[in-house]
């Protein structure tokens, strides 16, 4: 953007843009996805295989108009996994900057062990070469923490890694287990 150098009501000497119609035009926020990292106490954490890619990923999605995140995160694991979550069982993780145009907002749970064959997913992406409708994920797993940055793509390997606390979040999910309920 062409710049000029003015004189500012301080007497200081600074770049001013000229095009300042530019400074009414919306900019460009990022997307919010929120989604939910299943644990085991066995410290695993559910995966699930992106269909058509090498990588797997956390059962996560775009928020719609109206939702709120945890809400958005119980539909999208619904949605990619069939697991029905309550939103008492889930830990909020937080939001975290993702990509220059993803935001994600987390969220945890401590589960037990389903048999990953019983899960399945229902949101489905049309393929652009054969046309074909197909699964959004075509497999789930069980993985221990040390196997994330061989599946996951490098990005939600280092927010799950590096970013998050996996065995904090877990000591936390159990704890708030443990706790009697308040009369």
């Amino acid at each position: 953007m062409p710049e000029s150098c003015t004189t500012g009501d301080d007497g200081t000497r600074g770049p001013t843009r000229q095009w300042a119609m530019l400074d009414l035009l919306p900019s460009r926020q990022s997307r919010l996805s929120c989604g939910i990292v299943v644990l085991l106490e066995s410290r695993e954490l559910l995966l699930c295989h992106v269909t058509g890619q090498r990588h797997w990923d956390l059962p996560k999605g775009g928020i719609h108009d109206g939702e709120t995140p945890i809400e958005a995160a119980l539909r999208e694991t619904h949605e990619e996994t069939g697991l029905c979550l309550g939103a008492e069982a889930l830990l909020d993780i937080g939001r975290h900057v993702y990509t220059a145009k993803k935001t994600l907002h987390l969220f945890a749970c401590l589960a037990q062990r389903i048999d990953p064959r019983e899960l399945h997913c229902a949101s489905c992406f049309v393929e652009r070469i054969s046309g074909r409708s197909r699964p959004e994920m075509d497999g789930f797993g069980w993985f221990a923490f040390d196997r994330i940055e061989a599946l996951c793509t490098p990005k939600l390997a280092a927010l799950l890694t590096r970013q998050l606390d996996l065995e904090a979040t877990l000591e936390q999910l159990d704890a708030a287990r443990r706790q009697p309920l308040a009369a």
